[in-house]
């Protein structure tokens, strides 16, 4: 177990979490309480059944009660609170940035209309800027086992928001659902001004990276750690400083790996690729993004290591130069006051 000191610095550690689906910080207590808000029967026998169903076999189950569980999301309220709900713990946890994932194509099929989404989530991050001092951004996401033209819609109902949004995202179910499919929604999305982003190299191909950098022009990779299985790629991220946003939880509890300690989180490093570490889908993944740093200290990463992913975290965000400058101000004073656990 990590011990309570390095703990300690973990939470204390200046860091950005750069992926994070809001949907999947709803914990069974909010989602009852949203459920009771908006007279919604949910078809569990109560909170520890709900508990119950937290155990995945791969991406798809797990995806199938993330999207149940949305539909007690119906009011920008809900939406404000749910954000409030993880900036309480991301505060806790050391976060002073969050560019934050949603699936508006979901809110909208059930039902939503887009700008009550937008409403809640940005009115919830502006409050958790005020309460807690937590820049943020929002990325909506498009959820890739949908059809291409579904994507395009979606992107065009945003368009006249654009300008409150920090970038563009591909997530969900990703075997069959190559990049390259969403070119053309990517293309769209650079042209309203918009930062790229896409899952790739968790259950698919580092060839999904691939096309991730070359036919959606990305910036980051989400996952990425398939990538380790191709030499070239791992150059190409490296020479282009394209960051990962790896997620160890994640993949533990979506039986991506059997145990911690076979990612290749090690190999990755050695490489020269520019790693950050977050928390995903939390609520539904066993931690937060605390303790995911906690997780790899467990097996055997230094304090200096976990380190270097939140100062990488800081260098990835998609944030201005002065607010970056002076969190990395705030970075080395973190290091300078815990120079004795980091020799």
């Amino acid at each position: 177990m990590v011990s309570p000191t390095i703990s300690d610095a973990i939470r204390t550690m200046p860091k950005a979490e750069l992926h994070l689906h809001i949907e999947g910080t709803l914990e069974p207590e909010l989602a009852y309480e949203l459920a009771d808000r908006n007279n919604i029967q949910l078809p569990f026998s109560g909170l520890d059944d709900l508990r119950q169903r937290y155990k995945f076999t791969n991406l798809q189950s797990f995806l199938d009660l993330y999207y149940q569980l949305m539909s007690v999301l119906r009011t920008a309220d809900d939406f404000r609170d749910l954000v409030l709900a993880y900036m309480a713990k991301a505060n806790e946890a050391g976060v002073v940035r969050s560019e934050i994932f949603f699936d508006p194509q979901v809110h909208v099929e059930n039902g939503l209309d887009i700008d009550t989404v937008l409403d809640g989530l940005l009115s919830g991050m502006i409050l958790g800027r005020e309460r807690y001092g937590i820049s943020s951004g929002l990325i909506p996401c498009i959820v890739r086992d949908k059809p291409v033209e579904s994507a395009a819609q979606i992107v065009e109902s945003l368009a006249h928001r654009s300008d409150e949004l920090l970038g563009l995202g591909l997530d969900s179910a990703e075997l069959g659902y190559p990049p390259q499919l969403f070119s053309d929604v990517f293309d769209r999305a650079r042209d309203l001004g918009l930062h790229l982003v896409a899952h790739a190299g968790e259950e698919g191909p580092a060839d999904y990276v691939k096309q991730a950098i070359y036919d959606l022009k990305v910036e980051r990779i989400d996952h990425g750690i398939r990538s380790v299985e191709d030499l070239e790629l791992l150059e190409i991220l490296k020479e282009r400083n394209i960051p990962l946003t790896c997620c160890p939880l994640s993949n533990l509890k979506l039986q991506v790996v059997n145990k911690l300690s076979e990612l290749p989180l090690q190999q990755l490093i050695t490489s020269g690729v520019q790693l950050t570490i977050n928390s995903d889908d939390p609520a539904y993944f066993g931690g937060y993004i605390a303790d995911n740093f906690d997780a790899l200290a467990d097996i055997g990463f230094t304090l200096s290591q976990l380190a270097r992913m939140g100062e990488n975290s800081l260098r990835a965000a998609f944030w201005g130069e002065t607010e970056r400058d002076n969190m990395l101000k705030q970075f080395a004073l973190w290091e300078q006051s815990h120079q004795a656990l980091l020799q």
